[in-house]
C-alpha cells in the first residue's frame, strides 16, 4: 500500500498545491488488473488524511472532474487510443507473447537492451481488417516519431530523450482492453485539467514519449516536475520489500504523522528553511519548488525517534492536542494495566496531564509511557525488602524523613528545590550516603533499581 516514497511524491503535490491556491487531485491507478488487492485504495486514503495531507478530490472525496477511479473510465481512454489509430499515430499489434519474448531473450543474448522491433506497424490495412475479423488477439501502440521538443522541467531544467532511438512503439492499450499508464495518465491529466504534476524522476525519461502523444492528441501538456527519488542514508534504494517503509506500519509504532512529514522533507530539499520541527503550515510557508535539488534526498530513519519527540512535544504543549493525547493515554492504561491499577487517580485528566508535562522532551513516543520502565505511574511498585536491605540498613530512618519533609513542604514541594532538599536529608542518616538515598527512594517509588 502507501509507503514513503508514495507518501513523499503526494506531499510535494499538496504543498505545492496548497502553496499557489490549486487542489491536490488523488486519482488511483487500477488498470493493472493483475496487481489489484483487494482493499488497497481504501488504504491509500486512509493513510493520507492520517499523515495530515488529504486529497481534495479523490474516490472517496468525489469532485468535479471523476471519475478518479481508472478502471471507471475505461471508455475514455478507449475513445483516445481509437483516434489515434484513425490519425495514423497508433496501429494494432497483433504479436504473440511468445514471440515478445523472443525477442527480449535474443536481445539479452546480444547484450542490447530489449525493445520491441515495430513489425506491427508496416501492416497493410486490409491485413489488420482481416486479424481484427477473425479476433486474433491483440494490443494497440503508439508510434513514436523522431524530432521530440526539448521541454522545461521543474527541477531537471532543459530535457530531451530521443525515445525513438532507443524504445520500441510502446503498448497504449493492453490485450485485455485496459489503458498502459503511458495512455491513461496522459488523458487523465487532459481531461481533469490538471495544470503541475509533480512524480519521481524515474519517470524523467518517460516524458518526451508523453509529450509526443500529446501533441498527437493536439492537447496542450501539464508543467512537470521530476522529485529526485528518496533513497537509504546509504545510497541504496527505498524497497517495498522493507516492511518498515510502509506508512502504517509507522502509524502502529506510534510515530507521529508530523514527524513523518518532517524527516521526509527534511532530508531533501525545496524549502527556504530546512530546520527540524517544521509543522505542515510551516513547510507550505517556506516551500520554493526552486530550491528542489536534482541529487536524491538520503533518508536516515535513525533520526526519527528525534523527529518524534520534538513533534510530541509541540502536541504536548498545544491544549487541544494535549487532551487527545490524555484520552489515548488514558484508554490504553485501561487496557494495559486493567487488573494492576489500584488507585484510579491515575487515570485522571490532571495526573496526566502532570506526567506529560515532566516526560516532555525526555520520551519520543506515548508508548514509552505504557512501558515498564514506566510502569510505577500506573500502578503501585513491587520490591523486596532484600533489596532494601541491600541498599541502606536505615530505610525505616529514611522513609520518615521523607515523609516529614514532604509534609512540611507540602505545597511547595518543588522540582528545582528537591535535590538540595534531600542532600540535607541525606546528612541526617547515620552511615548512607546521598547517592544510596537516591537509589532507595527510586527503588521505593518505583520499583526500579537502575
Amino acid at each position: 500500500f502507501l509507503h514513503l516514497g508514495g507518501l513523499r511524491t503526494a506531499l510535494y503535490n499538496y504543498i505545492f498545491a496548497k502553496k499557489y491556491g490549486g487542489s491536490f487531485i488523488l486519482r488511483l491507478e487500477d488498470t493493472d488488473q493483475s496487481r489489484l488487492v483487494p482493499g488497497a485504495a481504501e488504504s491509500i486514503e486512509d493513510m493520507l488524511e492520517w499523515a495530515g495531507v488529504p486529497p481534495d478530490e479523490s474516490p472517496r472525496r468525489g469532485g468535479s472532474v471523476g471519475p478518479y477511479l481508472q478502471s471507471q473510465r475505461l471508455d475514455l481512454y478507449s475513445q483516445t487510443a481509437q483516434h489515434l489509430v484513425e490519425s495514423d499515430h497508433a496501429y494494432y499489434c497483433f504479436c504473440s507473447p511468445q514471440r515478445l519474448d523472443l525477442l527480449k531473450k535474443e536481445a539479452l543474448r546480444t547484450g542490447q537492451t530489449p525493445r520491441y522491433d515495430n513489425r506491427c506497424r508496416h501492416l497493410r490495412a486490409n491485413q489488420v481488417r482481416e486479424k481484427l475479423a477473425q479476433g486474433v488477439p491483440h494490443v494497440i501502440r503508439f508510434r513514436l516519431e523522431a524530432g521530440v521538443e526539448p521541454f522545461q522541467d521543474l527541477i531537471f531544467g532543459w530535457n530531451h530523450h530521443e525515445v525513438a532511438q532507443v524504445e520500441g512503439d510502446p503498448v497504449v492499450i493492453k490485450a485485455d482492453g485496459f489503458p498502459t499508464y503511458h495512455l491513461a495518465n496522459i488523458v487523465d491529466d487532459h481531461y481533469m485539467r490538471i495544470s503541475h504534476v509533480l512524480r519521481g524522476s524515474e519517470w524523467l525519461i518517460s516524458t518526451s514519449k508523453h509529450l509526443l502523444m500529446y501533441r498527437a492528441l493536439g492537447w496542450q501538456p501539464p508543467t512537470f516536475g521530476h522529485l529526485p527519488l528518496l533513497m537509504n542514508k546509504d545510497g541504496s534504494k527505498l524497497s517495498k520489500r522493507q516492511g518498515d517503509i510502509f506508512i502504517q506500519s509507522f502509524q502502529r509504532d506510534g510515530v507521529l504523522p508530523e514527524a513523518l512529514l518532517d524527516i521526509t522533507t527534511n532530508c531533501g530539499s525545496g524549502f527556504n528553511t530546512n530546520q527540524m520541527g517544521q509543522r505542515i503550515d510551516e513547510l507550505i510557508s517556506e516551500f520554493n519548488p526552486s530550491k528542489i535539488t536534482t541529487h536524491s534526498a538520503l533518508l536516515d530513519l535513525e533520526k526519527l525517534p528525534e523527529f518524534n519527540r520534538i513533534h510530541l512535544q509541540h502536541r504536548i504543549e498545544d491544549e487541544e492536542q494535549c487532551h487527545l493525547l490524555i484520552k489515548d493515554l488514558q484508554e490504553q492504561i485501561q487496557q494495559i494495566y486493567t487488573a494492576e491499577i489500584q488507585d484510579k487517580e491515575v487515570l485522571h485528566e490532571d495526573y496526566i496531564r502532570r506526567v506529560l508535562h515532566l516526560r516532555k522532551g525526555h520520551i519520543s513516543s506515548i508508548k514509552e509511557l505504557l512501558s515498564p520502565a514506566y510502569a510505577y505511574l500506573w500502578v503501585r511498585p513491587s520490591f523486596s525488602s532484600q533489596q532494601v536491605a541491600a541498599l541502606s540498613a536505615e530505610a525505616q530512618h529514611i522513609a520518615s524523613l521523607v515523609l516529614r519533609l514532604i509534609a512540611e513542604r507540602g505545597e511547595e514541594l518543588a522540582v528545582d528545590r528537591l535535590s538540595k532538599d534531600l542532600k540535607t536529608l541525606a546528612k541526617q542518616t547515620k552511615a548512607t550516603k546521598y547517592r544510596e538515598v537516591m537509589k532507595l527512594l527510586r527503588l521505593a517509588l518505583s520499583g526500579l533499581q537502575v
